[in-house]
């Protein structure tokens, strides 16, 4: 964590607009934590965005940040004692392609758009993640990103001004029902075991090696690791993993996320973190997972299954996954912009 003296609460933001009572300043720690939630579930209503946060999950998030430090890289924004907007700031380095990404994203209570706070916001940011750039070497391009989900009309028209290119795609898949699943085995040899805790950072690091070559792949660290660790949709007894031996090949983490289910009436599992090591591709076994995923979501009461994917993976993975039922039902772009530090 940073030193910075926690006390000097506001910042100078330029540019902003003349707006009584409004105010930017440092993040406070776990105190800002249930004022963040309720900005993002205001905006989230606003935009049309499916999304379900909780204050576990946030403090669960803000407990294991790498390549940002929150009492530094964040901006509160608060109207007379209430928070109504905030944003956040960090960097990775990319190994596919090789380059810098520096990293941005907020939310702002739909009350206070459109009187620039956002444009104010987006210039700040950028400036403070050049000067954070100026530590690391220049031997690759640096890049500036931000996401959107296709209902964030105002953000993506602000990004686009701004000079930000839509570089990739994603979509959020449903498979409507869980009827007429596939009858798929592994291939021989293959294996399904049931999962134990000396078998979790094995299946972690076995992840991290199957994900190398996706595009935008950054390495993890331990401290990610943790994180993984105590998320609610961590859920082991869901997970699907495939062994050759004394290797992991294959992985479908299914989970299930009661929170959501309950704030939208649904009965919706998933099945997410599908790979499968390079060697042992095209051999049938993700299909042979997810068709076993499925079926344990099945045995749980769930109705429906999800997962999110990359519309432009070379794997194939799209033609994947509608074969086996799932749909899209919103999509979301990463938008990015280079820049000299």
């Amino acid at each position: 964590m940073s030193t910075i003296d926690k006390s000097i609460k506001k910042i100078d933001i330029p540019d902003t607009p003349n707006l009584p009572g409004v105010i930017y300043r440092r993040f406070r720690g776990a105190e800002d934590y249930p004022g963040m939630l309720a900005v993002i579930s205001a905006s989230k209503t606003a935009d049309r965005v499916e999304r379900t946060d909780t204050l576990e999950d946030i403090t669960n998030s803000y407990s294991h940040l790498t390549n940002c430090d929150p009492f530094r890289d964040m901006v509160m924004i608060e109207h007379e004692g209430n928070l109504i907007g905030y944003t956040r700031m960090e960097w990775r380095r990319e190994s596919n392609p090789d380059r810098m990404v520096f990293s941005h994203f907020g939310f702002l209570h739909p009350e206070w758009r459109r009187n620039r706070i956002g444009t104010a916001i987006l210039h700040y940011n950028e400036a403070h993640l050049r000067k954070l750039s100026e530590s690391f070497s220049r031997d690759v391009p640096f890049y500036f990103s931000v996401n959107a989900d296709d209902h964030e009309t105002g953000k993506i028209t602000l990004f686009q001004v701004e000079g930000y290119q839509p570089i990739r795609h994603f979509y959020k898949m449903v498979r409507p029902n869980l009827d007429d699943i596939p009858d798929v085995s592994l291939p021989e040899g293959i294996e399904l075991r049931p999962v134990t805790p000396e078998h979790y950072r094995q299946i972690w690091d076995e992840m991290q090696e199957a994900f190398r070559d996706h595009w935008g792949y950054a390495p993890e660290s331990d401290e990610d690791y943790s994180s993984w660790l105590s998320y609610s949709s961590f859920q082991p007894d869901l997970w699907q993993i495939a062994w050759h031996g004394d290797r992991v090949v294959g992985t479908v983490l299914g989970f299930i996320s009661e929170e959501e289910n309950k704030e939208y009436g649904v009965l919706r599992g998933y099945t997410e973190e599908i790979t499968v090591h390079k060697e042992y591709r095209k051999r049938g076994i993700a299909r042979a997972l997810i068709a076993c995923c499925l079926r344990a979501l099945k045995d749980r009461g769930m109705a429906e299954a999800a997962l999110f994917v990359d519309t432009e993976r070379l794997s194939g993975a799209l033609r994947l996954y509608e074969g086996m039922g799932y749909r899209p039902v919103f999509r979301s772009t990463n938008f990015q912009k280079p820049f000299q530090p």
